[in-house]
């Protein structure tokens, strides 16, 4: 896998994970009972952000380094596959 290549799985696979990552553990102003006045109800509390940047960031490293590995040893070569 070239450089770029690397890049581009990288970062579609942390988007990936990020989307699944950021509806956990959310509690909404409403669900709470505290809605502060001239916000959405359904606006969260405490998003959590830089926690679930980094829990991102971790686990994508994690699901990064095992598709490396699995295409560096020829493991998973995705042009055998489809021809």
């Amino acid at each position: 896998m070239s450089i770029t290549g690397s890049i581009v799985v990288f970062i579609i696979l942390w988007w990936l994970v990020l989307f699944i990552i950021l509806p956990r553990n959310i509690n909404s102003q409403h669900e709470k009972g505290n809605i502060i006045e001239g916000t959405d109800p359904g606006a969260p509390i405490n998003p959590n952000i830089v926690k679930k940047l980094v829990i991102t960031t971790f686990i994508t490293s994690l699901l990064f380094a095992i598709i490396f590995v699995l295409t560096y040893f020829n493991i998973l070569n995705i042009r055998e596959v489809l021809s």
